[in-house]
C-alpha cells in the first residue's frame, strides 16, 4: 500500500511541474533570476503559514542535510530555467530527467542502494538517447544542453538528499529551506535584471509558486515513502505531458531523431521501476 502510495504521489507531482514548465517556457522574456525568485514567492505563501499552523519546527533536525538540499535544488532550478532559452520544452525536460541516472549512482555511493547490472545496461540506453537528440537535431543548443545536464546532475542529488533525510523531516520543512534559498539568491540576483510584469504577467508569476509547491510537495512525499531507484523513473511521464503541452500550446515540432532520443531515455529509466518490483 506504501509503495502504491508513493508511485500516486509521484504522479501528481510531474503533472504540477509540467504545467510549471510551460509557465516558464512563457514567460522566457523575463530574466532566469527573477523567475526564480517568483518561483519561491508562490511556495512560501503556502509553506510558511502551513509551518506556523501546525508548529512544525521550521530549522528541522538534519540543518546540514536541509541546507544542502536547499543549495543544490536552487542550482538545478536556475540551470533548468535558464535552459528554456535555448531549447523546446519537451526536449529540455527530456534531457533533465537523465537524472535517475545521476540519483542511481549517487544512491549506490552514499547510500549503498545497490544497482543490477540490467540497470546499467537501461542507464546506457537511456544516454544514448541523449546522445541521439543532440547528435541528430540540429535545434538543440550546446549552452542548453550543457545547462539542463548541470540541472539533471544536481536533481539527481537531490533524490538522494531526501532520501536519506527520509521521514524524519516534515516534507514542508524541507521545501521551506529549498524556497528560502531560492527567495534570497533570485530576489538579489534579479534586482539588476528587473522586468516590471503587466497583470496577466504578474498572474503567470506567482501560479509557478502554486504549481511548484504543489509538485515539490509530493514529490518529496514520494521520495520519503520509497527507495530513489523507483520512485525517480516515474518522472519520466513528465516527458510526455510536457511534450503534448509544448506542440499544442507553443507549436513545438520534434523530429523523428528526437522523438527516437527521447523514447530511449523513457524506456531505459521506466524500465527501472519493474526491475525493482520484480525484485520486491
Amino acid at each position: 500500500m506504501k509503495h502504491n502510495s508513493a508511485i500516486f504521489y509521484m504522479i501528481f507531482s510531474v503533472i504540477a511541474f509540467a504545467i510549471m514548465n510551460a509557465v516558464v517556457k512563457y514567460l522566457t522574456a523575463f530574466n532566469v533570476y527573477q523567475i526564480v525568485f517568483f518561483r519561491s514567492i508562490g511556495t512560501l505563501v503556502f509553506t510558511i503559514p502551513l509551518i506556523l499552523k501546525y508548529r512544525i519546527s521550521i530549522l528541522g533536525n538534519n540543518k546540514k542535510l536541509l541546507f544542502l538540499r536547499g543549495i543544490i535544488g536552487v542550482i538545478s532550478l536556475t540551470c533548468f530555467f535558464q535552459s528554456l532559452n535555448y531549447l523546446a520544452v519537451g526536449t529540455a525536460v527530456s534531457l533533465r530527467y537523465t537524472s535517475p541516472i545521476f540519483a542511481a549512482i549517487f544512491a549506490l555511493i552514499f547510500l549503498k542502494e545497490k544497482i543490477k547490472t540490467m540497470q546499467w545496461l537501461l542507464f546506457l540506453i537511456a544516454f544514448v538517447g541523449v546522445l541521439i537528440i543532440k547528435g541528430f537535431d540540429v535545434d538543440v543548443n550546446t549552452i542548453g544542453l550543457v545547462l539542463v545536464i548541470v540541472s539533471a546532475l544536481f536533481l539527481g542529488l537531490i533524490f538522494v538528499v531526501i532520501r536519506k533525510l527520509g521521514d524524519k523531516e516534515h516534507p514542508l520543512v524541507i521545501i521551506n529551506y529549498f524556497m528560502v534559498m531560492a527567495f534570497v539568491f533570485g530576489g538579489f540576483m534579479s534586482i539588476s535584471h528587473w522586468r516590471h510584469p503587466d497583470l496577466r504577467e504578474w498572474m503567470l508569476l506567482l501560479s509557478l509558486g502554486i504549481f511548484g509547491y504543489v509538485g515539490q510537495l509530493y514529490m518529496t512525499k514520494a521520495f520519503q515513502s520509497d527507495e530513489t531507484s523507483v520512485i525517480a523513473p516515474l518522472k519520466y511521464l513528465e516527458v510526455i505531458f510536457t511534450i503534448m503541452i509544448g506542440a499544442s500550446w507553443f507549436g513545438e515540432i520534434y523530429n523523428w531523431w528526437t522523438l527516437l532520443g527521447i523514447f530511449l531515455i523513457f524506456i531505459g529509466l521506466i524500465y527501472n521501476i519493474y526491475l525493482k518490483r520484480k525484485k520486491k
